[in-house]
């Protein structure tokens, strides 16, 4: 059985009719669900995930007011209830707390956000983390009857606004164009094998990085990146199998050639999208080319090697 699963099962046995026994004079303001760090989130949990922090459990999202007044109560009621459900018991770990229990609806976007609602401006967005994104978006809301919950979550979904987008995938293409199709032959011809290693991890990283950005979707923490892109149709299949073989790779130019094979595959989406006209394969260009077509003068005219 998947985690997420698990816990949806147990909210509907015991934490729905947790609130409407107990908390019924605001069941209508409360939300419930399993969102945030975690691979059960994702989807990706496996028998190894269960050695720690995996099994039964449930978050619940009050307004500040509601959990002023009665969050004490609601997280001793929450604590009350059965540890085992279908014969699983959750394995807590030392940081449990942050990720079951009682919050703030405020509090619980703020710390992946830094803000108690959804980001309304460009310079908002531009300060936020993809993983985290991820995980604040990630999972399911099983209760949510208010929607003062899902509401900041949808507009998460929503994705970046288009200038920022473009930013971000501009940056990106930068930093690729610089380890894998500058320095990664640099660093081998200067017999650097550390740093062409360097070089070789940057560039995967960042190429799955620009796939998630041109399919509008956020990447998720790194361990999961690689599994994660593989769902993204193309060019997500062909950079996840790419990815697998560079990573394996121990011929230099063969390594070379995969990526500019790569380069190539981002480049025409990019294209697609109508984010770049630029002309050859070399990834810089396109970079300066996407961030040409930004409307926004001060994202435009912005340092963009400083994101990367």
């Amino acid at each position: 059985m998947k985690g997420l699963d698990l816990c949806r099962g147990f909210f509907l046995a015991y934490g729905e009719p947790m609130i409407k026994e107990k908390f019924s004079f605001i069941s209508d303001r409360i939300a419930a669900g399993m969102v945030g760090e975690g691979s059960e989130c994702l989807g990706f949990d496996d028998r190894v995930s269960r050695d720690h922090d995996w099994g039964p459990g449930f978050c619940l999202w009050l307004t500040d007011e509601d959990f002023d007044e009665f969050g004490l109560e609601f997280q001793k009621a929450y604590e009350k209830l059965p540890r085992m459900y279908m014969g699983i018991v959750r394995k807590t770990a030392r940081l449990s707390s942050q990720k079951l229990g009682v919050f703030k609806i405020s509090d619980f976007y703020r710390r992946f956000t830094g803000l108690p609602h959804a980001p309304q401006t460009p310079s908002q967005w531009m300060t936020l983390c993809d993983a985290y994104l991820c995980a604040c978006t990630s999972g399911e809301v099983f209760y949510d009857p208010s929607g003062r919950f899902s509401s900041i979550r949808q507009k998460l979904l929503e994705f970046y606004p288009e200038d920022v987008r473009r930013f971000k995938i501009a940056a990106k293409c930068m930093s690729c164009a610089q380890s894998g199709q500058y320095n990664f032959m640099r660093s081998v011809r200067r017999g650097e094998p550390v740093a062409a290693a360097f070089a070789k991890n940057a560039f995967c990283m960042d190429i799955m990085d620009l796939v998630f950005l041109l399919k509008k979707r956020f990447a998720p923490f790194y361990k999961w990146k690689h599994r994660a892109v593989k769902n993204l149709g193309d060019p997500g299949r062909q950079t996840h199998d790419a990815v697998a073989i560079l990573m394996a790779c121990t011929n230099d130019i063969e390594s070379q050639d995969i990526m500019e094979t790569m380069c190539s595959a981002i480049i025409n989406e990019m294209k697609r999208q109508d984010i770049s006209h630029a002309t050859g394969n070399f990834l810089l260009d396109h970079g300066l080319w996407a961030q040409q077509s930004i409307s926004d003068e001060i994202l435009r005219t912005k340092d963009v090697w400083g994101a990367c």
